[in-house]
């Protein structure tokens, strides 16, 4: 039977979600392109939401999911300031379930594990430490929401960095974040570590938006009978397992 979904949000993202759907075992039930668009009862018909809207629009459109009971996906950067509400109104909602992630690419998140054990490695050696994302023109929110859980599990594994800077930085203990809008970048993010002897760097640059999008219908079909808070690591890791078990 197919997964009826619900898609908050028709630009970019929202078309290549609904153009795949249906390889992925969905029907694109009912799209909210617009704020005015939403109705509960179409909502309420649904099996799982996807949402790539707009900073503006995503804690509402969340809300409406978590009160609704319907699992809901979050692809939306430029909002985070409310995720904490999010979770406290899911931890009041039973049945609820709610997964955010500021990339859905498979490769993207294999990406942050290996920058997680290269910040180990390198915490205590004396390299500066930046970090440069590349996105379209168009992208509304600047650094990137990749960047920043980057930088933050950066911060998590180096006592040496208090914080991250959207600039250039000469502070030993900033990380400095260069943020840069080219025509038509699918999205690059470099880590990069340098001294007066050498550089080290890893980079993840994306070719298409259709890894992001295959990722997000990966994980809302992962989450249609969860309950509770999760992050695309939660769901990266427990389908790598699955894989690694099948093997």
């Amino acid at each position: 039977m197919m997964i009826k979904l619900c898609l908050f949000g028709y630009g970019k993202m929202g078309k290549i979600i609904d153009g795949l759907s249906s390889k992925e075992g969905f029907t694109t039930h009912y799209i909210v392109a617009r704020k005015e668009d939403f109705l509960v009862e179409k909502l309420l018909e649904c099996d799982v939401a996807i949402d790539f809207s707009t900073p503006e629009s995503a804690f509402e459109n969340i809300v409406h999911c978590i009160k609704s009971k319907i699992p809901i996906v979050s692809g939306t950067t430029g909002w985070l300031d409310k995720i904490d509400e999010a979770k406290k109104l899911l931890g009041e909602s039973p049945h609820s379930a709610f997964l955010y992630g500021s990339n859905f690419s498979i490769g993207a998140n294999l990406f942050f594990m290996v920058n997680k054990y290269l910040g180990t490695l390198m915490k205590d050696q004396p390299y500066n430490l930046s970090l440069t994302e590349i996105h379209h023109t168009t992208k509304l929110d600047s650094p990137s929401g990749t960047a920043i859980s980057i930088a933050n599990d950066l911060l998590a594994l180096n006592s040496n960095k208090l914080k991250w800077v959207n600039q250039e930085t000469t502070n030993t203990d900033e990380i400095g974040i260069i943020s840069k809008r080219e025509h038509d970048v699918k999205g690059t993010h470099v880590v990069t570590y340098d001294n007066e002897v050498d550089s080290i760097s890893i980079e993840h640059k994306a070719k298409s938006r259709e890894g992001f999008a295959l990722g997000a219908l990966k994980a809302a079909a992962w989450l249609k009978d969860k309950q509770g808070y999760f992050t695309v690591q939660d769901f990266i890791a427990e389908t790598l397992k699955q894989e690694n078990k099948n093997i």
